[in-house]
């Protein structure tokens, strides 16, 4: 009698270890079809544009683009994720590398991190929002569709922090981030459609067009914002083109460059979509610095703009690209300018001209 209980008990454990070995081999899949893989040769298949680059310590591209999720070139394939494995959304807006190796992937609908097996969800929307900014901590910046603020990560929990609006403002006004940006001084410059933001560590400072000196039929509309490595500020917007934070001095640089075309002809453009005439530097969504100082600007329609400190050149990346939008502009580890344009494809600066990199 106790030799078939022993040879129950014995079958009963080797059922119930082959049964959790199929559990780790199906937990272990589940994992690995969050990363699936689409193509398997070096053609990106995004089509409806790049808006954000990154390149991680391992050397792997990270493409985020307009609605169709993310795309991860290792040298030889691109593999894709999209909410069919987990993103929130597939819009992407900015895509980061933390100091643990971990890939954050912001969208128009909330953040996931990827740590090469699995996606976490991490949800922005403004449940407890805090006022106080300085009553958090972390390196973690993320905007994810939130109008009234931005969201800071510790490492264990993602705050909302809310914006401390303009007194006397338009209450249309929307106050979506379009862009980040952090100065030598480590201070944080934040972008959005009607002000610029910064954040010291101390207290949040608000710089709207009158601050700006702009008049008032210049109307802010930010897309883009650089502090570069001489301490200057650049604000890209929609419409009026650059502004520049120079020390106390403040300028409208684009104006002052005489790159700006009357607004009334500029608005009969997009009207009439004929944008190709819109040849001026004032649709500026995407500035970089590159390795020997020089910025470069990234307009809806007039393409690549570099300045050298004196001069301001216009360059057109293809002539054969039915959209001349540039989404981002990006260094890669190797000092490589990066161009993500919104027909989908990614150029590269090979000296003066540039090559179709993906």
């Amino acid at each position: 009698m106790n030799i078939k209980i022993e040879l129950i008990y014995l079958l009963f454990i080797l059922t119930l270890n082959l049964s959790c070995a199929e559990n780790k081999k199906s937990d272990k899949e589940t994992d690995n079809s969050e990363f699936v893989r689409i193509s398997e040769n070096d053609t990106l298949k995004l089509t409806s544009g790049i808006r954000a680059i990154l390149q991680d310590s391992k050397g792997n591209y990270w493409l985020g683009s307009h609605n169709e999720g993310v795309s991860v070139y290792d040298g030889k394939l691109f593999k894709y994720i999209t909410t069919n494995d987990g993103l929130p959304n597939n819009q992407i807006r900015s895509i980061q590398e933390d100091e643990n190796g971990i890939i954050w992937i912001v969208t128009a609908n909330g953040v996931c991190s990827y740590d090469g097996l699995k996606i976490t969800n991490y949800p922005t929307e403004i449940g407890n929002p805090e006022l106080d900014w300085n009553l958090t901590k972390g390196n973690l910046w993320f905007y994810a569709g939130e109008e009234d603020g931005i969201n800071r990560f510790d490492g264990k929990e993602m705050y909302s922090l809310i914006f401390p609006k303009p007194k006397n403002i338009n209450p249309n006004n929307s106050f979506g981030v379009t862009g980040i940006s952090k100065d030598k001084n480590e201070k944080l410059w934040i972008a959005t459609y009607s002000a610029l933001f910064s954040y010291d560590g101390k207290k949040v400072d608000i710089y709207e067009g009158k601050k700006l000196n702009l008049k008032n039929d210049e109307l802010i509309h930010i897309r883009s914002v650089l502090a570069d490595s001489k301490g200057r500020i650049w604000i890209g917007n929609n419409g009026i083109g650059l502004i520049l934070i120079n020390g106390e001095r403040i300028t409208h640089f684009s104006k002052e460059q005489g790159k700006l075309i009357p607004l009334n002809e500029f608005e009969a453009n997009i009207k009439s979509q004929q944008l190709d005439k819109n040849t001026g530097l004032q649709s500026v969504f995407a500035i970089e610095e590159d390795s020997e100082g020089n910025i470069w600007f990234g307009d809806r329609d007039s393409g690549a703009w570099k300045y050298d400190g004196k001069t301001l050149t216009n360059f057109t990346i293809d002539s054969a690209l039915s959209k001349s939008m540039i989404w981002t502009i990006y260094n890669d580890n190797s000092n490589n300018l990066l161009f993500g344009m919104a027909n989908g494809g990614v150029y590269r600066l090979n000296g003066k001209s540039f090559e179709k990199m993906f």
